[in-house]
């Protein structure tokens, strides 16, 4: 039995609401062959991470980590194929602002997320949603969990994989900056739809 650990965020300064969560709790319902489900719902910190994330992969030891964050500006899902070492300064959820400009001194500016990026766009295009790949994960939470979930995939005994999908607002979200309904065409029958097809798509990698 396969483990896949799918993860999501809580809100965060100018996202009062974000689609992840719901999304990942709509996941953790679906029966994938061979596959065991386990989830999470990151605070929107750097501090949640650094605590969760490890004991997370200590109790599950998952062989692939499959995470969804939000891209407020994005107007259709984003494969993520590479992780940036920066950090940008904003505050959390929590009200902590970065010190530094680089995750990691000495490691390079970018490294490519251990995922098949191309199997998980076609998984997603196959269920009538639109995606495409993505080589800029931003510098925020979303990238900085990019970066620590890759750093475990590369150490011995870490996931096979680690995966992530950034997914845009859904309607009729509205935003608290704008008060505007979010441009995005999908809703969150779209976004369940298309994170299951991502979720099949890499419990069927690991088992090769």
């Amino acid at each position: 039995m396969q483990t896949v650990l799918i993860t999501g965020f809580g809100p965060f300064p100018g996202a009062p609401f974000n689609p992840t969560g719901p999304l990942v709790k709509q996941l953790a319902k679906v029966r994938v062959p061979g596959a065991k489900i386990v989830t999470h719902i990151f605070e929107t910190s750097y501090q949640a991470i650094n605590h969760d994330l490890p004991k997370l992969l200590k109790r599950h030891r998952p062989d692939a980590v499959l995470m969804f964050g939000l891209a407020t500006r994005a107007r259709i899902i984003r494969i993520e194929t590479r992780t940036q070492n920066a950090l940008a300064r904003l505050p959390d959820a929590a009200g902590k602002t970065p010190r530094r400009a680089a995750i990691a001194k000495g490691k390079p500016a970018a490294t490519p997320m251990r995922a098949p990026a191309q199997l998980l766009l076609k998984a997603v295009r196959k269920t009538g949603v639109r995606a495409r790949l993505s080589r800029d994960a931003g510098q925020y939470l979303c990238n900085y969990l990019c970066w620590q979930a890759t750093e475990a995939a590369a150490a011995k005994g870490g996931p096979r994989l680690a995966a992530f999908v950034h997914v845009p607002l859904v309607k009729p979200t509205v935003t608290a900056q704008t008060n505007q309904a979010s441009k995005s065409r999908l809703s969150t029958d779209d976004l369940v739809r298309a994170g299951t097809g991502v979720l099949a798509a890499v419990a069927a990698a690991i088992r090769r």
